[in-house]
């Protein structure tokens, strides 16, 4: 580009910039010319990022940045291609402007900026309801992110978001439970406001309630992001996410009547109920020392207050979700469970815990003793 028609395009710029900001312009113009690629993308995405700059920004990009784009880190190109695609009318003109970025990138040394440019292309694809396209790219960006060794953490979070969004869109909840955790990994949660925590909480709780695949929440009650919702709005949900972990059938009861306020949770209150009762034949059997899991129908009907005809459907589905492992006995009705499967434990199971090694403890010292006893002069001192 002729050196007098950039100077006169910054001149202008910077003339239509506001004032506090129109000494970076002539920064700008410097590193241009001295062609110091590194020093100006710095400056630019610096720019870029204030707000101020928004109605410039489709002007930099298609009048100036474009014709260096090539001298310059290309995961950074994208990032000011991103910061000026927000100032495109609409989402149309936004996936014609986002689809060129991604063309210009697709080369052998740049796939991380390429798969970066794409997935955001499929993210608007999404808000325009095109979710086999979004599908198709979002594919092919996963194809190419697991051949990477390494890519900026930036790419990742922006891939598991989208993923999330479409996952969410078709409501398969368990891959968007488990994309939504995989970007908040990604992320320093003090980057997004409260009020996208708590939206991004609230939705992963209904979607690890509502997942026929999801029996162990240990992730999200272990995650900082469920704090957001101790509000009086939304506190509801996350007790009744420690019920279902805990297997509380009581909590259960008392909370089911905000169920009506998440209109998921309301469409799929059986299912609820279904999933609420396996939690407490799990957390019945977790109670149990190892040596007296040998459980009646009846006795486990008490415990999770399913009706004694169901108790046999309710063993068999828990041990093909793989919740438990044993075996059942028809004719005399009792479960021989030798397997629980692992999960989060809040303070009260901690403290049941903690009084079954103590009573583990007594029986250690106790058999001991007798072998003592019995042994006598067999037992060198």
């Amino acid at each position: 580009m002729d050196p007098e028609v950039v100077s006169n395009f910054l001149s202008e710029q910077r003339e239509n910039a506001p004032e506090d900001l129109q000494q970076s312009f002539l920064t700008i113009e410097d590193y241009w010319d001295r062609k110091l690629w590194h020093q100006l993308t710095d400056v630019l995405v610096d720019y870029f990022n204030t707000p101020a700059s928004a109605s410039q920004r489709l002007p930099l990009y298609r009048r100036f940045i474009l014709s260096f784009s090539e001298k310059i880190n290309q995961l950074r190109f994208v990032s000011l291609g991103l910061l000026a695609a927000t100032q495109c009318s609409d989402d149309q003109e936004r996936l014609s402007f986002l689809t060129d970025l991604a063309t210009k990138v697709n080369k052998p040394a740049s796939q991380d900026a390429y798969v970066y440019a794409l997935v955001v292309a499929s993210d608007v694809k999404l808000r325009l309801q095109d979710l086999a396209g979004a599908r198709k790219d979002l594919d092919t960006a996963e194809l190419i992110l697991d051949s990477f060794d390494s890519v900026e953490t930036e790419v990742h979070a922006t891939f598991y978001r989208t993923n999330a969004s479409y996952y969410q869109a078709k409501a398969e909840f368990g891959s968007y439970y488990k994309n939504a955790l995989l970007y908040l990994a990604c992320i320093d949660l003090k980057s997004i406001t409260l009020e996208d925590a708590q939206s991004r909480a609230y939705d992963l709780s209904i979607a690890a309630l509502v997942s026929d695949s999801i029996y162990n929440f240990g992730e999200l009650l272990l995650h900082p992001i469920l704090d957001s919702l101790n509000t009086p709005e939304h506190s509801w949900l996350r007790d009744l996410l420690f019920a279902f972990n805990r297997g509380d059938l009581n909590a259960y009861n008392v909370l089911e009547n905000n169920i009506s306020k998440a209109p998921l949770l309301d469409d799929h209150k059986t299912f609820l109920w279904q999933k609420i009762s396996l939690s407490a034949l799990t957390e019945a059997v977790f109670r149990r020392p190892p040596h007296d899991r040998a459980m009646t129908f009846q006795t486990i009907s008490h415990e999770t207050k399913v009706q004694p005809h169901e108790i046999e459907i309710l063993i068999m589905k828990a041990l093909s979700l793989g919740l438990l492992k044993g075996s059942i006995d028809q004719v005399a009705e009792i479960a021989r469970i030798n397997w629980v499967q692992p999960k989060v434990l809040d303070m009260k199971q901690i403290d049941n815990m903690r009084l079954r090694l103590k009573d583990w403890d007594s029986s250690v010292n106790q058999l001991g003793n007798w072998i003592e006893g019995v042994g006598k002069d067999v037992w060198a001192a």
